[in-house]
């Protein structure tokens, strides 16, 4: 697939309607029934499929000065190759890093992860991720 310039509000709207059915799933099945680790397994597993969603988005639209796109890149980056440690440089043996010259300063990112935190997501966490990833995605791609 090519790199994509925009996406249909139709598809942000469909994707958008993905994270709330999974958001409703998990306050119906889990909520407060389950534990703080199946919490931050499902909704760091979610921000892969956040990612997913919009996985051939131009990073040169993107850009690299710290959006929530670029948050969500760093983050599903960290949660695979760097066991869930946010990583933003190349690491060795991996060949992708997040981006190259992506910068993530703390002030501007939503859940202010520092260096060296385990990425441990709650809904919470996840709810501001999403949210300000889909309007990012309907600033610069809508």
């Amino acid at each position: 697939m090519l790199g994509m310039k925009s996406y249909s509000k139709e598809y942000v709207a469909a994707c958008r309607a993905r994270v709330a059915s999974g958001l409703a799933v998990y306050r119906k099945h889990i909520g407060k029934n389950g534990s703080s680790e199946m919490e931050h397994r499902f909704f760091n597993d979610q921000v892969l499929v956040l990612d997913h969603m919009f996985v051939h988005r131009l990073t040169g639209i993107e850009g690299k000065d710290g959006t929530p796109l670029n948050e969500v890149r760093v983050l599903c980056n960290s949660l695979l190759p760097n066991k869930g440690i946010p990583q933003i440089e190349k690491l060795p043996g991996w060949p992708n890093p997040a981006s190259s010259g992506i910068k993530l300063p703390q002030e501007k990112s939503v859940l202010k992860l520092q260096t060296g935190d385990e990425i441990k997501l709650t809904e919470a966490d996840f709810v501001r991720l999403s949210e300000a990833f889909f309007k990012e995605i309907e600033k610069r791609y809508a």
